[in-house]
């Protein structure tokens, strides 16, 4: 008797740094957080479905940050789904500090990367995490010496594969003649594509790309428009084929929407069946 495969596993297969193999249709955590991505959510038992819900649906990657809350949604996932199911890959990220709702400032000083991750590892009632992101890049701090405090704690067996977020091809590859990047995370979908260089980049050196913002369509969702004419063709929602798209795109990337909805985490990973024709994508990929 052979098992149906899960809806999250159509979307195909990536092993980050060559030895974690996680469905490339992956979930965003910052949304199950408060308005403004601070403090609890306004439905926290609503917040507990979707992250056993994407368990079931196949999702096999989380991505969150200690400044989702802050530590809120850190201290979710664990709640909902500690201890985990051995294929879950939780990467989470450090480098950013919250003074108050939608504020967001760097802060790449080895000490507090230590601290925050060392605080993660806690709060996600792990030994280890799988993937350590460097949320951004200080510029009040040499790359080297942020990323070198991840390197000496992925010595220590505190982190087992590091990333980097928001970043160009040349400051990527100067982080990489200090630690071993396995993946990148930079704004990018089917409407704003400015970090496409990186995009290649990555797909030619097997790095992972995982899209922040992925479903972000634009004036091509708009009545007539390109996306949404498509959509009603594959009987999808734009939101559907603008993740279809970017599985499309590259064999790399890992799109993680984000939901506080049960209904609405379904019907992205629903995404996941969602098949482009070769003109279908031509199209789109033409629009903008």
């Amino acid at each position: 008797m052979t098992s149906t495969p899960s809806p999250a596993a159509a979307s195909g297969t990536f092993r980050l740094g060559g030895d974690l193999p996680v469905h490339r249709l992956a979930f965003g955590a910052m949304r199950i957080t408060g308005p403004g991505i601070w403090g609890e959510p306004e439905d926290p038992d609503e917040a507990v479905r979707v992250l056993r819900r994407l368990v079931d649906l196949g999702v096999t990657l989380i991505d969150t940050a200690d400044s989702y809350g802050p530590d809120v949604s850190e201290r979710l996932i664990k709640q909902a789904l500690h201890p985990y199911p051995e294929d879950l890959v939780i990467a989470t990220k450090g480098g950013l500090t919250r003074p108050g709702p939608e504020m967001w400032h760097a802060n790449g000083r080895p000490d507090h990367l230590r601290r925050q991750a060392e605080q993660s590892l806690r709060h996600l009632g792990v030994e280890r995490i799988d993937l350590y992101q460097l949320h951004r890049i200080d510029p009040q701090v040499p790359v080297e010496e942020s990323l070198g405090e991840l390197v000496r704690l992925q010595e220590e067996g505190k982190i087992r594969h590091i990333g980097i977020s928001q970043v160009s091809v040349s400051e990527l590859e100067q982080a990489r003649r200090t630690a071993d990047i396995v993946s990148v995370q930079n704004l990018y979908n089917l409407a704003d594509r400015d970090s496409e260089d990186v995009l290649d980049h990555c797909e030619r050196e097997n790095i992972a790309f995982i899209p922040w913002y992925p479903i972000a369509t634009g004036a091509l969702a708009e009545p007539g428009g390109p996306l949404a004419t498509i959509s009603k063709e594959h009987g999808a929602t734009p939101s559907q084929l603008a993740l279809a798209w970017l599985l499309r795109r590259s064999p790399v990337m890992l799109p993680i929407p984000g939901t506080s909805s049960v209904a609405h985490l379904e019907e992205n990973v629903a995404a996941a069946a969602v098949r482009l024709t070769d003109e279908e994508f031509a199209t789109l990929e033409r629009a903008v």
